[in-house]
This record gives structure tokens, sequence and C-alpha cells, in this order.
């Protein structure tokens, strides 16, 4: 399924849901918001949606959704813009991911990719200019140290790894990742 399939599905869901296409629910538009997790929070806050359908809503109304670029490269370079440095990190992990399946997915965001089986088990995000983020969902499964549990970066991921350079890609952030691939099949 590709990103647009799964936008479409999103979108179908959250009219069934609600009775109301996205048309209306851009009116977080109108509500003179201008960050994704202000819209967001709006919208399940005034309006009740759930993550999923909020979150969506607020990268329509913002015009940040995957659907609204041009292509996944613009979106991959964009994303690393002024964070090059992470370029190579980032590589390394996605070769290393797909390597895990011909089923695995990359799906680049405005900020991050998300990595997918049958669901989402990893994120790939360069978050400042000195940390480039992992998050795994690994339900369940205690946190260490370097494996940051209830990691609040991303609603998206039940753990967190920060990252700085291509040698933090070892065994054990590889095996970690092959449990979170296992588990979304």
């Amino acid at each position: 399924m590709d990103v647009k399939d799964m936008e479409a599905k999103m979108l179908a869901s959250l009219e069934e849901k609600t009775g109301k296409p996205i048309a209306h629910w851009v009116v977080a538009k109108k509500s003179g918001l201008t960050k994704h997790m202000q819209i967001l929070k709006y919208l399940k806050d005034e309006h009740g949606l759930r993550y999923g359908h909020a979150n969506t809503v607020a990268f329509k109304a913002l015009g940040t959704d995957a659907a609204s670029a041009a292509s996944d490269t613009e979106l991959v370079d964009g994303m690393f813009k002024g964070k090059e440095h992470f370029r190579k990190l980032h590589d390394k992990l996605a070769k290393s991911i797909k390597a895990f399946g011909k089923d695995v997915e990359l799906a680049p965001k405005k900020s991050y990719v998300s990595v997918r089986r049958a669901k989402q088990f990893a994120i790939l995000q360069p978050s400042t200019k000195n940390r480039f983020d992992l998050g795994i969902n690994l339900k369940g499964q205690p946190g260490t140290a370097r494996l940051e549990e209830g990691a609040a970066f991303n609603g998206m991921a039940s753990h967190r790894v920060a990252l700085t350079n291509e040698k933090d890609v070892d065994a054990e952030l590889l095996r970690w990742l092959k449990e979170a691939y296992k588990a979304a099949g």
C-alpha cells in the first residue's frame, strides 16, 4: 500500500467515524493555529478526534502531508536541510532495515520517515542539528539507558534511541529493529 492509498483509507475512515469529509475538517485552518501539534491538540480537545485522524487533518490543513509533496526525494531532501551531516546515518539505517525483507516500506513525511511492514514499526527522524532520533515500536519491552521507553518525541513509537553518527548503527540497534519488524508482520 503506497502513501496515497494509505491516505485515502485514513480519509475514508475519518468520514465514516465522524460523518464529515476532510473538507469539513480543514476547519482547523480557520482556527488561526499554525503549528502541527497545536492543530492536533485542538482537533482532539475541541472536536473529539482520535490521534490518527487529528494528525491527518493537521497535515492536510497545513499542506505538509506526504501527498502534497512532489516526491519522496523532495521530502527526504527537505528533512535534512541544515542537518546534512545526518544523511549518511539515515541512508545506512534505511539500507539495513530494507535488508529485513521485501515487505519493508519507507514512507517519507515532512520531518521523519515512517518505516512500515503491515504497520509502522520505526521512525527515522533528524530531530535537531545534534541528534538523530530512531523511534522503535517495542511495546512491552523494558527500556535501557540507550533504549528510552515511552519516548515523547513522537506518539507513534514506544521507544527512542538517540543517535549521533553512523557508528551508532550496531548489532544491538539492528536487533531491536528486527524485533520490531517481526512484530509488525
